[in-house]
């Protein structure tokens, strides 16, 4: 049994503090976000905020890409790129995952470690699954022996981000038909 020493963290605290940094995205750019202004908007500290995160960036990461929980695959692997493309594309489409993205992005050349909590949080998982799937699908003959699911997923991730961010692409439905094709169309075995 391990006792803590000193008071009990207010659970309540780093809710508050990721509900302010969604809304501050909302309203300002990454740049211009501050741990100052998210503690003042959260009623709390700086001191409380760095307790909890060690920088900005992993603050905003957080709140940014909440942990939800994985989503359960499609048995299928054309049904489940299709369902990759969709979340992507619903991702980078969220405003404040829109405006962190580049931030982030800055920070993770000067920061490596930021880079391996980004992979193990978000990506790691649905990339073992991705390859556990097209390994079943390459025994079966359904997958083309070549696809690595690190490309894939790659491919996948690229594309939302540049339609989203870049192209300003709104009709998310199309976008999520179209890239998914395109990605089968690779992977599949004719």
């Amino acid at each position: 049994m391990t006792t803590e020493i000193g008071r009990p963290r207010d659970r309540g605290i780093g809710d508050a503090v990721l509900r302010a940094t969604v809304e501050l995205l909302a309203e300002c750019s990454y740049a211009d976000l501050s741990v100052d202004t998210i503690a003042a908007r959260a009623g709390t500290s700086k001191p409380a905020i760095y307790r909890r995160w060690r920088t900005k960036a992993h603050l905003v990461h957080e709140a940014a890409f909440p942990d939800l929980g994985p989503d359960p695959a499609d048995d299928d692997v054309a049904g489940e790129i299709a369902r990759l493309c969709r979340g992507a594309l619903a991702m980078y489409a969220d405003p404040v995952v829109r405006e962190a993205v580049p931030g982030l992005l800055h920070d993770l050349s000067a920061e490596p470690a930021m880079r391996r909590l980004i992979h193990d949080r978000l990506e790691a998982a649905a990339r073992r699954q991705l390859a556990a799937q097209l390994a079943d699908g390459v025994g079966e003959g359904a997958v083309r022996p070549s696809v690595d699911a690190d490309t894939v997923m790659d491919a996948i991730a690229g594309a939302a981000w540049y339609a989203v961010c870049v192209r300003n692409v709104t009709d998310l439905d199309s976008a999520a038909t179209s890239l998914a094709d395109l990605v089968s169309a690779g992977v599949l075995s004719r």
